[in-house]
């Protein structure tokens, strides 16, 4: 696989899909960072206000770098590209304690999966940033599961529970992106990522399986929620 350091050794379809990947990248750090800064007015305890404060700190220093970068790739700021894509598609906020441990839990959880598909990314500033990103994030990731775990255990949630699943699992699997595409097969081709994005949805449903069983929730049908899928995964819980 050949590697890439600048642009300047790229051809421009690859100078096009690397710049649409780190303007994605972009848009989900600060889409984490203002949603999960929305939900600090449901914090119940000093301890996971402490926690959110530096996870929403964190996602700010990583829009730092993935805009830096972006700026040295391209010569233009990312942010009017990205405040431009969150007035289009905004995160959807958390309305309440529960469904923000449910967000920190899937959508989170989706964006790492999304992440290690780029550990050897053939751009290697990419890989860089990526590995860097990944390192900090993969410390927090049981986090969610557990406080979701705790709560939906607790009966409080029932009525309610299945529905914040549903919508925070298709955040989680809308991370990365719709399989087979022609973007994604070039993506492959040239060493920008591993994998199909359909292998990485089916080992994101594997990853959060046992959670979903100990929750008392269960799968959505994807075409209920309006997923594409590969037909392969197993959706029980």
């Amino acid at each position: 696989m050949k590697l890439f350091s600048n642009k300047d050794e790229m051809p421009p379809q690859m100078v096009a899909v690397v710049t649409q990947m780190m303007e994605s990248q972009a848009y989900r750090e600060l889409a984490a960072a203002q949603m999960f800064g929305y939900g600090l007015q449901f914090v119940p305890e000093l301890k996971w206000l402490k926690f959110l404060t530096w996870h929403i700190r964190e996602e700010m220093e990583h829009y730092e770098v993935v805009a830096t970068m972006f700026q040295q790739f391209v010569g233009e700021s990312v942010e009017p590209r990205v405040n431009a894509r969150l007035a289009r598609k905004p995160i959807a906020f958390a309305q309440s304690w529960f469904e923000l441990a449910m967000a920190q839990f899937l959508y989170d959880r989706g964006g790492l999966w999304q992440l290690r598909e780029y550990e050897q990314c053939s751009f290697l500033p990419y890989r860089e940033i990526i590995a860097k990103i990944i390192k900090e994030e993969t410390g927090h990731q049981s986090l969610g599961e557990k406080i979701v775990i705790e709560l939906c255990r607790s009966g409080q949630f029932n009525d309610i529970k299945q529905k914040h699943f549903e919508t925070w699992f298709k955040q989680g699997m809308l991370s990365f992106g719709r399989p087979d595409t022609e973007g994604g097969r070039y993506a492959l081709q040239v060493g920008l990522k591993k994998r199909d994005s359909g292998a990485v949805m089916a080992d994101f449903v594997n990853d959060i399986r046992s959670a979903v069983k100990a929750c008392g929730l269960s799968f959505p049908r994807p075409e209920a929620i309006g997923l594409q899928v590969p037909t392969s995964i197993d959706w029980t819980a």
